[in-house]
């Protein structure tokens, strides 16, 4: 009996011993974190739970410190362990309740928070964080509605609220990357990702999303490279695998349209890129290139209505893609429209001052200024690439078409109009058949600054100079007349049975 109380005794010593020197640890590590010292507070800590694991004040202390030190898992671990061992530990439910919140799970939070209330009902502390609670869970309601309308913008807004009390939830920081994702905003995306990702290198959604953002990019097989990590880490992850069927299938059929248009297979590329376009409508940059592309065979196959169209939707998608513009300018400079060529050359210009840039510029603008004269080329309807021969062949049967003489017996409207565009073709050959005046005229020059008044000019004067003779006055024109000055009277004559009604002076065939 001696004998049992002495080693009673010398247990019990030991116990007191033990339960010092974790006091003293606990001081110890009281010290540090006010010292804000965490680590070394947490090391002590765990020093006095070593020597006296049953003590719930202890892992409430080391519950603390690792909130300090954003290991809110492990924190959430010691303070359960503290209420387990004292349920009526009350600092102990607190911070299993805001270790719970922390991570996002507001309806245990909730619960612990209750708990406090009922072993203390006026604690202040707790009764702020059942609100704080209550907003998370409002928020995440709020959230789910946002995502299912793609009102992704207020799903944002609710994360960032909700992650003011959930700050270590990676369930939410996640959603919110993917709606930055959705809504373009591809850097702060991948910067949550990545921030994940270096705290839980196996985290499945934080994989998927680095990889969505990569998509949106157009760095299709860097994006699968992602999408296939993310399987294997979570192989029943259907959004990957939908996003990683779909990259698939836009970079293939992408890259068959881009072989077609380089074979010349235009009709072929122009129904590939379209299909292409139905995969994937939200993966905005990868379809405004498929648009330009699409806009580019459709110029190549003159639809150019069609390319303009294309061309606007690209930009549309992507206001900075430089190459939709120039392709769209370059539709415009084709249907002669050039308000809206210099417009978009303006637009390209502006972001990107390059040399060639500011050459479509110019050229446009050029354009522009020589569309607002009158179109010499038009007037005697040749290309502006005709010969002299071409010149003069066509002045000479506009001319006659247009002579006064011709449509003397019409109405008075109408030998007005004759009449002016009789002057106007005079007016033309005036320019194009005089090589230095061309010139300037091509040049984008104003003619009538450099000759004077054009309409001052008597447009007979040219006719008799070009037909030589008597001029306007050796000419009788009626209707139904022969239009063509290199017919010998007797022709003409016997082709419309005319004897004495009017007469032709002979074309020299020198001036042909």
């Amino acid at each position: 009996m001696l004998q049992f109380f002495s080693h009673a005794c010398t247990c019990d010593q030991k116990q007191a011993t033990c339960g010092q020197e974790a006091e003293s640890f606990k001081e110890q590590g009281n010290a540090y974190y006010i010292k804000k010292d965490y680590s070394e507070a947490f090391n002590y800590y765990t020093k006095a739970i070593d020597m006296c694991p049953k003590n719930a004040s202890y892992y409430g202390n080391r519950a603390a410190t690792l909130m300090m030190l954003s290991r809110h898992r492990e924190a959430l671990e010691d303070s359960q362990q503290a209420v387990r061992l004292d349920d009526t530990f009350m600092k102990g439910h607190l911070r299993e309740g805001k270790c719970h919140l922390s991570l996002g799970n507001a309806m245990a939070a909730s619960r612990c928070f209750h708990r406090v209330l009922e072993l203390e009902p006026d604690n202040s502390q707790a009764q702020q964080e059942v609100k704080n609670a209550d907003s998370v869970l409002e928020y995440e309601k709020m959230a789910e509605l946002g995502f299912e309308k793609h009102d992704f913008r207020m799903v944002v807004f609710c994360m960032d609220r909700a992650l003011e009390s959930a700050s270590a939830c990676h369930r939410f920081k996640v959603l919110k990357a993917e709606c930055l994702a959705m809504l373009g905003r591809y850097p702060e995306a991948q910067s949550v990702a990545s921030d994940i990702l270096r705290m839980d290198a196996t985290n499945g959604d934080a994989l998927y999303v680095r990889g969505l953002c990569l998509y949106y990019e157009d760095c299709i097989d860097k994006a699968v490279q992602f999408f296939v990590q993310a399987l294997r880490m979570a192989p029943d992850h259907e959004k990957a695998r939908l996003a990683c069927r779909n990259a698939k299938a836009l970079k293939a059929k992408k890259e068959d349209g881009n072989k077609a248009f380089k074979d010349g297979n235009y009709d072929a590329a122009y129904e590939l890129y379209s299909e292409a376009l139905t995969i994937d409508p939200n993966n905005i940059k990868t379809n405004a290139k498929l648009f330009c592309n699409r806009g580019t065979v459709g110029s190549k196959l003159k639809k150019i209505d069609q390319a303009i169209e294309d061309c606007t939707k690209a930009v549309k998608l992507d206001e900075t893609y430089i190459k939709a513009y120039l392709r769209r300018a370059q539709c415009y400079m084709d249907k002669e429209e050039y308000d809206e060529a210099v417009r978009d050359y303006e637009k390209v210009y502006q972001t990107e001052k390059t040399k060639e840039h500011k050459h479509l510029l110019k050229n446009a603008q050029l354009e522009l200024k020589k569309s607002k004269r009158k179109d010499y080329y038009k007037v005697l309807g040749v290309d502006k690439n005709a010969t002299e021969d071409e010149i003069k062949k066509a002045y000479r049967k506009r001319a006659l078409m247009h002579h006064p003489d011709r449509h003397s017996s019409a109405s008075a409207e109408v030998q007005k109009e004759e009449e002016k565009k009789f002057k106007e073709v005079g007016e033309a050959f005036t320019v194009l058949s005089d090589p230095k005046k061309k010139s300037r005229y091509d040049s984008g020059h104003d003619m009538e600054d450099d000759t004077g008044n054009m309409g001052d000019f008597d447009a007979n004067n040219i006719f008799k100079a070009f037909f030589g003779g008597g001029g306007g006055q050796g000419y009788s024109f009626e209707a139904n007349q022969c239009m063509y000055a290199n017919s010998c009277r007797k022709q003409c004559l016997k082709k419309y049975n005319l004897k004495n009604k009017f007469t032709i002076q002979h074309i020299s065939d020198s001036v042909e």
